[in-house]
């Protein structure tokens, strides 16, 4: 291995919604954070590893900071300020298809906080959705933010994850930033988060598809039972998955189950299809709704569910 070799962590942060998660799939060239078109679906900290001859980089995919009105979101915000103290670059994600915000302004001067050691980058995400014209504009925002702030930016990169423009370039200079170091995470580790936690994810990112107002805040996901069937010929696998779709009250749990069982019939389907690929054999989804009152305000269910 070169002497010249790097690794470390570089976490994405940013408001709900702002292509954290995307980004992530699109740098680790594998599918391993859930992403979805409402806000706050990312709910913990997934590490996406990208291996490359001269460095190991990982990726650090937090939650979306917010303005909590439960005690799940204040656990969520949390979660992501306890994370990017420890990484090598803190990534702040800025929306080019919207203008620069309070709750952006807040998540630099949280960034401007940090330890010296850790260096700050600026990433206009989403630029697919904008104008030459505006990612112009949007990036003299930031860089006038920066300013104001008194934020040295080590980089300031435009990217699309959907088109992959520059999203290489992306790469290139969160390497430069990291410490020369060995790597850190087996060759062909593509994430360190246990298969249990990626299932229960897919099978919330399939629920979470076509259902609005405050329905996708409710909805969590905990894997029961999980293990290949033992009477099965090696050649002829398959795994069988028991997992619990919980959501807070009764009018919700019918939404998610749908007339006569077809929505949770069409989340099995999807989700059973993505699972398998992850998971490389065939894949047995057994799927219930459950009622958890209140679980986003209640400490005891919070535990229960795995925050």
């Amino acid at each position: 291995m070169s002497e010249q070799f790097r690794s470390g962590f570089a976490s994405f942060v940013g408001r709900p919604n702002a292509g954290k998660s995307t980004l992530t799939n699109a740098l680790v060239g594998s599918k391993v954070a859930i992403t979805s078109d409402k806000p706050q679906t990312t709910r913990t900290v997934v590490r996406g590893i990208v291996h490359r001859p001269d460095a190991q980089l990982i990726l650090v995919d937090t939650p979306g900071l917010h303005r909590p009105r439960t005690l799940l979101g204040e656990r969520l915000n949390d979660l992501v300020e306890a994370t990017w103290t420890e990484v090598d670059v803190v990534a702040i994600c800025f929306p080019a298809n919207e203008r620069i915000g309070p709750g952006d302004r807040r998540i630099a001067e949280n960034a401007n906080k940090l330890k010296r050691g850790i260096k700050r980058v600026a990433v206009a995400t989403k630029t697919d959705l904008a104008s030459p014209e505006r990612i112009a504009e949007h990036l003299m925002e930031i860089t006038a933010l920066g300013e104001e702030l008194g934020i040295e930016w080590a980089e300031v990169v435009p990217v699309s994850s959907v088109s992959g423009d520059q999203v290489q370039l992306l790469a290139d200079l969160l390497v430069g930033l990291l410490p020369q170091g060995p790597p850190l995470y087996p060759e062909g580790d593509l994430t360190d988060a246990p298969d249990e936690i990626l299932v229960a994810e897919l099978i919330r990112e399939a629920a979470l598809d076509g259902v609005r107002d405050e329905l996708p805040h409710s909805i969590a996901v905990v894997v029961e039972e999980m293990g290949l069937r033992e009477d099965r010929p090696e050649d002829k696998p398959l795994m069988d998955i028991h997992a619990s779709l919980y959501v807070e009250r009764d009018s919700q749990k019918g939404i998610v189950i749908g007339h006569r069982g077809a929505r949770l019939k069409d989340v099995g389907k999807r989700a059973r299809l993505q699972i398998a690929e992850l998971l490389g054999v065939p894949v047995f989804l057994d799927l219930h709704v459950k009622i958890a009152k209140d679980w986003q305000r209640d400490p005891r269910q919070l535990r229960k569910l795995g925050f």
